[in-house]
């Protein structure tokens, strides 16, 4: 078995579409981000990569690098997926923390797990995420940025 732990978190402040976890959420701003900017797949890579002591996301898509400028991170966590497939390993499970003072993350939830399961090639209750707030502290409290947390365990294939 083997343990991984991202992190991500990025500013308010763009006018690009706040998407987290592949969903679309309506919202003021978006985040501001070489990508989309979804911190949701960015933690996820992160510990996917972490598990497998592969180096992290920026190792495999610089933000030097136009090609990813404003790319959908749903088609990164696909390509490190596979490359984690290929050295044999399964996904036993995921549990993400975002961290938001606004917007409400509860009613988009499912569709974030939905889009996991999806793209890891996995059952849905591989896949927890959950939401809290940062009690009004920081930058996230005063909202001015969304942070998450991601741990994911892998199973090699024997």
């Amino acid at each position: 078995m083997r343990i991984g732990y991202g992190f991500d978190l990025h500013a308010f402040g763009s006018k690009k579409p706040l998407i987290i976890g592949g969903v679309l959420i309506p919202y003021s701003q978006g985040l501001i981000a070489h990508s989309n900017g979804d911190l949701l797949i960015h933690a996820v890579i992160d510990a996917l990569l972490g598990a497998v002591a592969m180096g992290d996301i920026g190792t495999f898509f610089p933000s030097s690098n136009i090609i990813y400028k404003n790319i959908d991170s749903r088609i990164l966590l696909k390509d490190i997926w596979k490359k984690i497939e290929i050295i044999n390993y399964n996904l036993s499970n995921i549990d993400i923390t975002i961290i938001t003072e606004s917007p409400k993350m509860s009613s988009y939830i499912s569709f974030m797990r939905s889009n996991l399961a999806l793209d890891l090639n996995t059952k849905i209750n591989n896949i927890s995420i959950k939401a809290t707030s940062a009690k009004k502290t920081g930058s996230i409290g005063r909202k001015e940025a969304i942070a998450c947390q991601a741990i994911v365990m892998l199973v090699k294939n024997l």
